[in-house]
């Protein structure tokens, strides 16, 4: 097995291609040890040295390390031997299930609209550079529409560029509703 890895716009975070699907129906992000429990792979990752968070795209697993813990040319070799040692084992991405996202079926037109352009145009785009983003409100009174950064976006320092010049523009140019983007921690 070969996997290949690439950076991210976000130097605390590396992306891990391993050549196959990883978690093609949801994205699942794990931000500490407690929640990775949910996931034999998370909860290998979190053992290593420096692991900070881990993200689970449709075909790549993105690691944040911490800002101040070792550096990529000591972490890397351990985190594609666990990476590999997984897909190996045939072991489930998730214990019992975890990790499944609930859509809700009475969204609005203009919120189905919204979560409509950010499946199509938005996350694929995003998802390249080993992130996620996702919708988490929209005020229809005011057009404040809320997204969460995930994976590579969560703190990256480029990420509000992103949101603002990228994302934003995109939203009040396809749905005039918006009138303005923020981001959710």
């Amino acid at each position: 097995m070969f996997i290949q890895t690439e950076p991210t716009p976000n130097p605390n975070v590396l992306k891990f291609l391993p050549g196959r699907d990883v978690s093609p129906a949801a994205a699942l992000e794990y931000r500490t040890i407690d929640a990775a429990t949910a996931s034999p792979l998370a909860e290998a990752l979190f053992q290593l040295e420096g692991v900070d968070g881990v993200f689970f795209g449709a075909d790549y697993v993105s690691v944040t390390r911490q800002a101040q813990g070792p550096d990529w040319t000591e972490m890397k070799p351990a985190i594609l031997a666990a990476v590999m040692d997984h897909f190996v084992s045939g072991q489930p991405l998730t214990r019992d299930g975890a990790g499944a996202e609930t859509h809700a079926e009475d969204d609005s037109e203009i919120v189905a609209e919204i979560k409509a352009l950010l499946d199509s145009r938005i996350r694929p785009a995003v998802a390249q550079d080993g992130g996620d983003i996702l919708f988490d409100s929209f005020d229809e009174e005011t057009g404040v529409l809320s997204l969460r950064m995930r994976g590579a976006c969560s703190g990256c320092p480029s990420s509000s560029a992103t949101l603002k010049a990228g994302v934003e523009q995109m939203m009040r140019h396809y749905v005039p509703e918006v009138t303005r983007v923020e981001q959710t921690l």
